[in-house]
């Protein structure tokens, strides 16, 4: 997902992403350990955008304190 994307969403919607991209994170190092991961990249991708998913969140809480 884009960061524009992600700007659009609530702080709720934002918390709920993180939770759903650190399970698929766990997942595929489990499916990595067990040999069943054939992309390796998934894994740099998906911590990539939980990177920037929780840059914004932390971006939209500091906003709000500023206000």
């Amino acid at each position: 997902m884009k960061a524009n994307e992600l700007r659009q969403r609530s702080k709720e919607e934002l918390k709920e992403i993180v939770n759903d991209l650190k399970r698929k994170l766990q997942e595929l190092r489990f499916d990595l350990v067990s040999g069943k991961v054939k992309n390796v990249r998934e894994i740099r991708k998906t911590r990539k955008e939980i990177a920037r998913t929780l840059t914004i969140l932390a971006e939209k809480q500091h906003k709000n304190k500023e206000k």
